[in-house]
């Protein structure tokens, strides 16, 4: 028996930079937790488990990183006023500017060791509660993490400037604005680096803005004003003109314009009258009516979107492993870089000690695996946050560099490049009248979640009268099947479902029996998508092969794949044949799968990468990584390229990441740079990451 997994979701206050999130992850990926995810800004934690019995284990030990830990959901104590990163930024540079002007100015009182002891001290005190501490136990925990190397350089200066005063050595042994620089200047690079990475997590951040509202409850004739998270399944809720939408939940009276665009990205209103579906979120235009509240909390279209987002960050290109593994063993490494920059400077070229040590300080605080740790995760999160604004749901980050890749597009044919939207053109009856037959394929056919099934039903909505089954169930790739009470097996489907067939009704698209019993042959048609002319012409100018595959007639299947110049096509296929098909193009090279029904599931889910449209089955969404919240085909485009647009940002994130330390700790080494230059340095290559990620949300993506 497989272990169930569960996906534990925590709250982790005193995390102020990428090395705090990354110290986290270590931590949970050593105790052997899968599908982490740690945003410092928000100050969320999330992995999964298949043992909770660890999860008490697990919030002690985050503890000892120096955090504070809860579940999610529980009260969450607020950072006390010494606790937050500017306010210590703020209180270290008011000891640290007349550190620093002592260089320019003569003034004899700033040059006095004991007055710069006495400067140093609070900003030095300051650091080993902010730096120390978390270097201590990240040591503890055998997580070295970059605290180490910042708290041995800073405490490096301050005891060898300690020393010289104590012993009385003269202004050469004195380095306390060393000491207070470095300090500073990394906490000024921490509280940037979280305002920065604040501005990457924005579409979060706006799709949690719609969950706040309040809802008008009708409770015994009387409308009261409630919190959202006070309304239940079941409950009535008046909307107005100009109301944000609590909850999911269908009208019951009454009819509306509705702002759409939070969900889809398309910014046209759209119409809503009694029995349609509204979403939590959404934004009532012009209008007024009652609905019935269907989906509340958890569970509401907007809420499984934050959650899918929120995912789909913690899921990590491959790309991103290179950059973990070096960070991996970055501390140590440099550890040993600094230590033998010391003894080569000071033993072998009989540098003085006083600039040997500057030397190794300034290659301890100079080298920053953070910009690594920033590269993926910041692109990846404007990436994600760009194409949800547009109406598309990317469920990972692995996702966005998959498609980057991709050779084959596998389209389904019906409801996916056709409208979905058919209409009867014919139906043939045997020893039955046309309204006989037609009552029998709409009780059957309202059970089906297929495109053809809806239509139909849509169609002959008239000739509702019920009949009574005891079993109706979708077959797979065949159709319909259905038991009466007397135990006639009806069955309604494509003409897999009879033995044989006369060759003059090979014409039909469906058939409908009674005990194996042919009743009834119907004709319908279908209308192909407007905007999939343009998408097949735009994949194949991007070097991207279209493939229709379906499960509708070779005549059918033919007919719109000439109509649309795809080449490689296949008919009458049933969902085992189309896994088939799929490993066979997965075995050549990347390939998208993009459908829409039930019987699309497995191959959505086989697929490099599956693409399903909103209005498709639960279950065709669940297996897919992509949503198409439009249904609209051309979105398809916008995602190709807002996805390569992510992976070059991630891979220039990472070259100036890599190359940064590759320059900066070669030049520290041999003495060309000041542990202060150094300490800017640094927190500056954060911003250049940061701020090319944040380039990404601005630039222009052809759609």
């Amino acid at each position: 028996m497989i272990p169930q997994s569960h996906t534990i979701e925590l709250n982790v206050a005193g995390m102020h930079c990428s090395n705090c999130a990354l110290s986290v992850h270590q931590l949970l990926e050593k105790k052997g937790m899968s599908d982490i995810y740690v945003n410092f800004v928000t100050e969320e934690v999330r992995f999964t488990t298949t043992d909770t019995n660890k999860v008490d284990a697990l919030k002690k030990e985050i503890s000892r990183l120096g955090y504070q830990v809860s579940s999610s959901g529980e009260e969450v104590e607020q950072e006390k006023f010494y606790q937050r990163i500017e306010n210590k930024f703020l209180f270290s540079l008011i000891f640290t500017i007349p550190l620093f002007i002592h260089m320019f100015l003569s003034w004899h009182i700033l040059h006095l060791p004991w007055v710069q002891f006495s400067l140093c001290l609070p900003v030095f005190v300051v650091g080993i509660f902010h730096f120390g501490r978390s270097a201590w136990h990240s040591i503890n925990n055998k997580l070295p993490n970059m605290d180490v190397l910042i708290f041995i350089g800073s405490s490096s200066a301050f005891l060898y400037s300690f020393i010289g005063t104590f012993l009385h050595l003269g202004s050469n042994y004195l380095f306390y604005e060393t000491t207070a620089t470095i300090i500073t200047l990394v906490l000024l690079g921490n509280w940037l680096e979280k305002k920065s990475v604040l501005k990457t997590t924005t579409a979060i951040k706006e799709l949690l803005q719609y969950q706040k509202t309040t809802a008008k409850r009708i409770n015994n004739g009387k409308t009261e004003q409630v919190p959202v998270e006070d309304v239940i399944v079941g409950d009535t809720l008046q909307v107005n003109d100009g109301d944000k939408i609590a909850v999911d939940g269908e009208i019951i009276s009454g009819f509306a314009t509705l702002n759409e665009s939070m969900l889809t990205g398309e910014s046209v209103p759209v119409e809503k009258k009694k029995y349609d579906t509204v979403f939590g979120g959404t934004i009532v235009v012009e209008g007024n009516f009652t609905m019935l509240a269907s989906k509340v909390g958890k569970h509401t279209t907007l809420s499984h979107i934050i959650a899918l987002m929120k995912q789909a960050q913690a899921l990590k290109p491959s790309i991103q492993k290179v950059g973990d593994k070096v960070a991996a063993i970055f501390v140590p490494v440099v550890l040993a870089i600094a230590i033998l920059t010391f003894s080569l400077a000071y033993f072998v070229f009989h540098i003085s000690s006083q600039q040997a040590l500057l030397n190794a300080i300034a290659v301890l605080v100079i080298s920053c695996p953070c910009a690594m740790g920033l590269a993926t995760p910041t692109a990846v999160a404007v990436g994600l946050g760009r194409a949800t604004q547009n109406g598309i749901l990317i469920k990972g980050g692995d996702t966005v560099e998959a498609l980057t890749h991709i050779k084959y597009f596998i389209f389904d044919k019906t409801g996916t490049l056709t409208t979905g939207k058919f209409k009867i053109q014919e139906i043939k009856t045997f020893g039955i009248s046309l309204s006989e037959a037609q009552q029998i394929i709409f009780n059957i056919e309202e059970r089906s979640n297929h495109p053809i099934a809806r239509s139909i039903v849509e169609e002959l909505s008239e000739h509702h009268q019920k009949m009574i089954f005891t079993f109706i169930s979708e077959e797979k790739g065949l159709g319909m099947k259905a038991i009466d009470v007397e135990g006639n097996i009806y069955r309604i489907g494509s003409r897999k479902i009879l033995e044989s067939v006369s060759s003059q009704w090979t014409e039909y698209d469906l058939f409908l029996t009674k005990n194996d019993t042919l009743l009834a042959v119907i004709n319908i048609s279908d209308q192909i998508k407007l905007e999939a002319y343009s998408l097949i012409d735009e994949l194949k100018k991007m070097g991207i092969t279209p493939v229709l595959l379906s499960g509708d007639s070779l005549r059918k299947s033919q007919q719109v794949a000439h109509e649309l110049k795809i080449v490689e096509f296949y008919a009458e296929k049933l969902p085992q044949e189309k896994l088939a098909i799929i490993q066979q193009y997965k075995n050549k090279a990347k390939t998208v799968m993009v459908g829409d029904g039930i019987n699309d599931a497995p191959a959505l889910t086989l697929a490099d990468v599956g693409i399903s449209l909103s209005n498709a089955s639960q279950i065709a969404i669940q297996s897919a990584q992509v949503i198409l919240l439009t249904s609209d085909l051309r979105d398809i485009k916008f995602l190709i390229n807002v996805c390569r647009q992510t992976l070059i940002t991630i891979k220039q994130n990472l070259f100036w990441a890599f190359f940064y330390n590759l320059i900066a700790i070669p030049v520290a080494a041999f003495g060309f740079l000041n542990p202060m230059v150094g300490a800017m340095a640094m927190a500056l290559s954060d911003v250049i990451v940061i701020g090319n990620s944040i380039r990404l949300k601005y630039k222009k993506i052809n759609n």
